[in-house]
């Protein structure tokens, strides 16, 4: 059969894709054999470096001299401090006095009003599970932070994606404000936070919202830019203003990017519960905390399930709400949901029965630590044929890991700017490639170079993993409605649980060491490439797929020469997150062996060096930079060159 050629996509031919590209690696090359008599050495110059320790102790004894004084602190800071507690105060209090027989009505009706009884029914026994896992309290504690952070991230984010949709040049500038914000791991923001705002609510907050915004924002820009122009078309002609073609077209044209965006929003801000606790946020995560503090697997799991429970919850209400077709004869009204709500209240309360009672808690930690123990004396090693787990670690490290490290940091380092240039021009302009240069020579001028190589390393394994298991599920998600059914929940799991909890069962299973690591980071990264796949192959045209069938095409022809192509910018956003999110979790690796830069972040926030950990974050987050301008290819303006 005849190659399928999809005309919507607006693109080079391959032979002058070619020749730019071979163009461009001569020139380099040209560039290359002048410089290169004045290059030498294998490690980055010392001269070339500059320590940012003393600022950065100067600044932060500044802030501890003046917060209590400074107009600054009093008057700006202090507002938004005093305005995140009273928000979460607020929904805190209409939380208790609700009672647990309330809250959970309230969820159950408002699941009914949107999707009907089955998805009432599972709101209920979710809230329910809650309550008989002990962790009623902490679980309102965390659903009252984590709708202050998700509103306030939705915001901030559908902000940035109005204004990087409707604005090619805000995009770009927005672009790694946004990498910065969801690179950079909070454990290097949090000293600053606290710095400012203190231990308490608002830190939590504030580091919640830095990491839950960009998802939003991303998506939100992705859903603007893919609206059909033929329905913008239509509408200007119907004499529509560009307010009017925002709010009747572009917006409801991106209803289901908005809302993947609002769902990537709840799962990332409820996985900042835990890290989010140790400055002072409550809740399940100081419960995951405090457990874990004790290598008690078992209780941690107790105040894990419930942030995952609440993730689900939300997310399937937030979804369902946006559906086509929500709304029907099976729903009911609000004002019942409400006059339901409060009747069940005011019975708890006469009753005196607000608060879960004790009775009724089911106690699950000594069965999951027993298990834990059974699989550390079982899989660890010794398994016939397969061989252990830590067997398949120590593959791992030998055979990828170490070779990727060794081989990164054996190459000189004027080399590795040299193929970092090239990678970047090649798919994009000398602007990107410059970018790309500067992001990975401040690695270097800021005196961390060999650690960030090691942490390179790490990060292009997983992934590469993550890549490949994500594109191959997203691909069968999307081509089986049963096969994303039974998916949804295991990535619900997968995204929400809170690192810390699977962490020492990984670190039991795999060792400590550089393997578990990149374990945790696949694990974390994974849901959001599978999701964004899934949707980007789902929104492919129907006419397109509908047009290759009645040419003859296979599944397999449909799939590589339409779907994959025209699904080509959901597919560059899905290995964007990729890279960002396993960059956010170095941190993570840094704690279980992974060593690095994650480590020199996880030592600043202990010892409360600043200086340490601002630097390792701000070396994630070049590196983050770096990987983006090499796999994000850059469009070019008509008529002009790269």
């Amino acid at each position: 059969m005849a190659t399928l050629t999809v005309p919507a996509l607006r693109t080079r031919t391959p032979a002058v894709l070619r020749n730019r590209a071979v163009g461009k690696l001569l020139l380099l090359a040209l560039i290359t054999a002048v410089l290169l008599p004045l290059l030498h050495g294998r490690a980055w110059p010392h001269h070339l470096t500059v320590s940012l320790t003393q600022p950065l102790t100067d600044a932060s004894n500044w802030i501890i001299d003046n917060r209590d004084t400074h107009p600054l602190f009093l008057y700006f800071f202090g507002y938004i401090s005093n305005a995140v507690v009273l928000a979460v105060r607020a929904v805190y209090v209409a939380l208790l006095a609700l009672g647990w027989p309330g809250v959970t009505a309230l969820g159950a009706l408002v699941a009914w009003r949107v999707a009907g009884p089955r998805l009432a029914a599972g709101t209920a026994v979710a809230f329910l599970a809650c309550g008989a896992l002990g962790m009623w309290e902490p679980t309102m504690q965390t659903l009252a932070l984590m709708v202050a952070a998700v509103l306030a991230s939705v915001l901030v984010g559908t902000a940035l994606g109005l204004a990087g949709g409707l604005s090619p040049r805000l995009d770009r500038a927005l672009r790694p404000v946004l990498d910065t914000m969801q690179v950079l791991p909070a454990f290097a923001y949090l000293l600053p936070v606290v710095l400012v705002f203190g231990i308490g609510v608002p830190a939590a907050v504030l580091a919640t919202v830095v990491y839950a915004a960009p998802p939003m924002a991303r998506l939100t820009a992705l859903g603007l830019r893919g609206a059909d122009p033929e329905v913008l078309e239509a509408v200007e002609s119907l004499g529509a203003t560009r307010r009017q073609r925002l709010l009747t077209a572009r917006i409801p044209l991106a209803r289901k990017e908005l809302l993947l965006g609002l769902n990537q929003t709840i799962m990332m801000a409820l996985s900042m519960a835990v890290i989010a606790s140790v400055i002072g946020a409550g809740g399940l995560g100081d419960r995951v905390y405090q457990a874990l503090s004790t290598v008690d697997v078992g209780q941690a799991l107790a105040a894990g399930i419930p942030i995952v429970l609440l993730a689900v919850v939300l997310d399937r209400v937030t979804g369902a709400a946006g559906a086509d077709g929500a709304k029907g004869p099976r729903t009911i009204g609000w004002p019942y949901a409400l006059a339901v709500t409060a009747a069940a209240a005011l019975a708890a309360r006469l009753l005196g029965a607000l608060d879960w009672p004790n009775g009724w808690s089911v106690q699950i930690a000594a069965p999951v630590n027993r298990a834990v123990d059974w699989m550390t004396g079982h899989l660890y090693s010794g398994v016939p044929v397969i061989g252990g787990t830590a067997d398949w670690a120590a593959h791992f490290t030998t055979w990828v890991l170490d070779p990727i490290r060794d081989g990164l940091q054996w190459l000189p380092w004027w080399s590795l700017l040299l193929i970092v240039a090239a990678l970047a021009w090649v798919i994009g302009t000398w602007r990107t490639a410059l970018t790309a240069v500067l992001a990975m020579a401040a690695i270097g001028v800021l005196g961390v170079w060999e650690p960030s190589l090691d942490t390179l390393s790490q990060v292009l394994a997983a992934v590469a993993v993550t890549l490949v298991l994500g594109f191959a599920t997203g691909i069968a998600a999307a081509r089986s409605d049963r096969v994303e059914r039974a998916l949804r929940p295991v990535l619900d799991v997968f995204q929400t649980m809170p690192q810390f909890v699977y962490l020492i069962p990984v670190v039991a299973l795999f060792g400590v060491g550089r393997a578990p690591a990149v374990a945790a980071a696949v694990v974390y990264a994974l849901p959001a490439v599978v999701r964004i796949t899934t949707q980007g192959l789902r929104q492919v045209d129907p006419a397109a797929l509908e047009s290759a069938r009645s040419l003859g095409a296979t599944g397999r022809q449909q799939l590589w020469q339409v779907q994959l192509p025209l699904a080509r910018r959901a597919l560059l956003l899905a290995v964007n997150q990729g890279v960002v999110l396993v960059l956010a979790v170095v941190i993570i690796g840094g704690l279980v062996g992974g060593g690095a830069l994650g480590y020199n972040v996880a030592f600043g926030l202990a010892q409360g060096d600043l200086a340490t950990g601002l630097v390792a974050g701000a070396a994630i987050v070049c590196l983050g930079l770096m990987l983006d301008r090499v796999t994000q290819p850059t469009e070019r303006r008509p008529g002009k060159g790269a």
